[in-house]
């Protein structure tokens, strides 16, 4: 109980059990040899949506994620798996994905704003702190929209 204001806080549980790793946890593993203290890797910036994209679905499933949290997710995963792309991945490979990426960090972001930060890197399978892997892929997203697409649109027009 907090004895300034006299409400009582919800502690924020988080499930560290070794034994019970998670499917996409060992497949993950599997492919990426994680060291501590190691750096990321070209694996880890292939397996950058689908940890994001993952990460996005395990927030939905987690009872202290808002409701409307839960909806933000839900489209951004909804954009990923959709056949409809701003950039097809059929035609131009994996330049393709990095618009499903924007979408993932654009909802992480907004998702983060309403859950603790503990929640969120208690289902985080990538490599490093997973808000400084969102908000540097926010800031790399922010940077396209803000400068390079703009400049790109007016070469072209």
């Amino acid at each position: 109980m907090n004895s300034q204001s006299g409400t009582e806080e919800a502690p924020i549980t988080i499930e560290l059990n070794p034994q019970g790793q998670r499917l996409y946890d060992r497949m993950r593993t599997r492919v990426v040899k994680t060291r501590v203290g190691s750096r990321s890797g070209v694996r880890d910036l292939l397996l950058l949506l689908p940890d994001l994209t993952v990460l996005l679905m395990r927030l939905i499933r987690d009872p202290r994620v808002p409701a409307t949290s839960k909806v933000i997710a839900m489209l951004g995963i909804g954009y990923v798996v959709s056949p409809i792309d701003l950039i097809p991945s059929l035609l131009v490979g994996p330049v393709g994905l990095v618009d499903d990426l924007l979408i993932v960090s654009a909802s992480l972001s907004k998702v983060l704003n309403h859950v603790h930060p503990d929640v969120v890197r208690s289902h985080w399978s990538g490599q490093g702190d997973a808000l400084e892997v969102i908000q540097r892929v926010s800031a790399w997203s922010a940077s396209i929209f803000s400068e390079k697409l703009p400049r790109a649109l007016r070469r072209r027009v």
